[in-house]
């Protein structure tokens, strides 16, 4: 049986849709919320058994790990430790985790608890069960993403948008259809990506100005962007908190858009084909989604 965490999250319905898609033949059982909106596993034409549950419960964890030969763990990296252990106390073959190329953040509080996570489930795994680590970067597609919909609707309404240290910072956005795939496909070659970790970024490297502008066109806006050197942006965002006692607190945010996030697929490419789309190609596809959705407002 696979175990299926976060089935209708994001990302998560695109795998469950290729599973579809290819006519899956094993059992599936998979983990909701009570608030979870499970149509699309009711209509799927899968063995898919659904358990309604709270993954912070460590008794609902062992309770769906019984009869269970592959863990697929998409809903949250926090849990990972609790699902390594359940999965090594039942005798579970295989699991492959989605955590985030977050962990390579040169910021402490963005990256700490993932390089501590990541380093006690590789030890605990380690010649008990098969585990792979898949890291996917900036997750976008559609209008439920947590990223670049942000930006979206903010350069449709700004005329005039700042960027923090001129939009330099390189980006790697990787569109939630081409994990979907990648998904499936590690989970279909088990020898192949057994005990590996693959990072799944987007096409290839893009400066942040670059895919705004690439918003800003496919939108048909004259958007100006204007720089904010590093130091103003910091001296703002140290203010904003200071000014909210703490409750407005972006002064991560505002350095991480001056990092570097970018990361090199080749391991997935070489061991499962992964092609992930150009931005340019993905994003088009969720701006027509928002100017779908503001015409029927």
């Amino acid at each position: 049986m696979l175990l299926i965490t976060g089935v209708t999250g994001h990302t998560g319905r695109y795998f469950l849709k290729q599973l579809i898609n290819n006519n899956y033949q094993g059992k599936i059982r998979c983990t909701v919320r009570k608030s979870s909106n499970i149509e699309i596993i009711k209509n799927s034409g899968l063995n898919i058994e659904v358990v309604v549950g709270d993954l912070n419960e460590e008794s609902l964890i062992d309770k769906v790990m019984q009869d269970v030969q592959t863990v697929f763990h998409i809903y949250n990296i926090h849990h990972s430790k609790s699902i390594i252990k359940s999965a090594i106390n039942n005798k579970v073959k295989r699991v492959i985790l989605v955590h985030t190329t977050g962990i390579y953040s040169r910021y402490k509080s963005a990256s700490v608890d993932y390089i501590r996570i990541e380093s006690e489930v590789i030890k605990a795994a380690r010649d008990k069960i098969s585990l792979t680590i898949l890291r996917p970067t900036m997750i976008y597609g559609d209008m439920c993403d947590h990223n670049m919909s942000k930006f979206i609707k903010m350069i449709d309404k700004l005329r005039i948008f700042p960027l923090v240290n001129d939009g330099k910072g390189l980006i790697q956005p990787v569109n939630a259809r081409d994990l979907g795939k990648a998904y499936y496909d590690v989970l279909i070659n088990p020898s192949i990506t057994a005990n590996k970790q693959y990072d799944l970024s987007g096409d290839k490297p893009i400066s942040i100005k670059e895919a705004f502008t690439i918003i800003s066109n496919k939108l048909n806006r004259n958007t100006i962007f204007f720089p904010v050197p590093m130091k103003i942006s910091m001296f703002i965002a140290y203010l904003l908190k200071g000014i909210s006692i703490g409750k407005l607190d972006i002064i991560e945010k505002v350095l991480r858009m001056g990092e570097d996030r970018a990361y090199n697929h080749e391991l997935a490419k070489k061991d499962f084909n992964y092609m992930p789309m150009a931005f340019d190609e993905g994003i088009e596809i969720e701006i027509n989604e928002f100017k779908k959705i503001n015409l029927n407002i």
